[in-house]
């Protein structure tokens, strides 16, 4: 694969600390659903990470605007950039959700769920890192992929699973919800690396 050219640095800069806060908000979601304990404080600072990575966003929007000649296709930054983001408010999203519906005792499956998720941010983050150095960029997206399929069979276990033996009604809506929100980041997860291999495969 030819080098990507990097004209302007600072994207991979930012594209690394975007994907870092990505990581950091899934660990911080798998280690609530694992241990609920203190769960409004422990919300809060999920949603400052997704705060923070709001930010790292504008800021390559901010920058591709300021930009002539970028390192890769601007539509290609701008979906990257997007697609991560995606991936982080519905972490957010899943996490808000435990406080919004009071789901003090959240199913295990739901932390197996999100520890899927903390493996596709860490694999989109390697991807993320090598795209500057030429490193094998497709082979994370490959395996973004590969978990975005488990996380698909797991999903539709534990829905089974929770009509079979959930008699609330309520409690079943809520956690139904909550299963599929976390469903949807490990789609968003297989977004952005489709985007990565995009990049990669045009810039071949």
């Amino acid at each position: 694969m030819v080098r990507l050219i990097p004209r302007e640095t600072k994207f991979f800069e930012l594209f690394a600390e975007l994907s870092g806060y990505l990581t950091e908000g899934a660990k911080l979601l798998r280690s609530i659903l694992q241990d609920p304990r203190d769960l409004p404080l422990r919300v809060q600072e999920v949603q400052a990470v997704e705060h923070k990575g709001d930010k790292a966003t504008h800021a390559i929007i901010t920058k591709l605007n300021q930009t002539f000649i970028t390192p890769f296709d601007r539509e290609d930054i701008h979906h990257l950039a997007s697609s991560l983001d995606d991936v982080l408010d519905f972490v957010n999203a899943a996490a808000t959700r435990l406080v919004m519906y009071k789901i003090y005792q959240p199913p295990p499956t739901s932390a197996e769920l999100a520890g899927l998720i903390v493996l596709q941010s860490e694999e989109l983050a390697r991807g993320v890192s090598l795209l500057e150095k030429n490193g094998e960029v497709l082979r994370h997206c490959e395996e973004v992929n590969r978990l975005e399929d488990e996380a698909d069979h797991v999903s539709r276990r534990a829905i089974a699973s929770l009509f079979d033996t959930e008699k609330d009604p309520i409690q079943l809506i809520k956690v139904k919800e909550l299963y599929e929100i976390l469903e949807v980041a490990t789609d968003k997860a297989e977004d952005a690396a489709n985007v990565l291999e995009t990049i990669v495969l045009k810039n071949a």
